[in-house]
């Protein structure tokens, strides 16, 4: 399995969102790391995955309250 780097638009803004979706992704199956870029006006979402789908990592993000948008 590859490891992948996906990129989305997303409204985590703060910390305190960012601790919001934290158990989700570092739980879950597939995701090596992950970040999001507060700075920047998109906020964007990073994730470096191995086997994980675009759409599971935003089922996870939206579950979880927030919009996400593939980059």
């Amino acid at each position: 399995m590859e490891n992948k780097e996906l990129k989305f638009k997303t409204n985590i803004n703060c910390g305190g969102c960012v601790a919001k979706v934290k158990p989700a992704l570092d739980s879950a199956e597939g995701v090596n790391n992950w970040g999001v870029d507060t700075d920047n006006a998109d906020k964007i979402l990073t994730v470096s995955t191995e086997g994980i789908s675009e759409e599971k990592v935003i089922e996870i993000v939206k579950a979880k309250g927030f919009n996400i948008e593939r980059v």
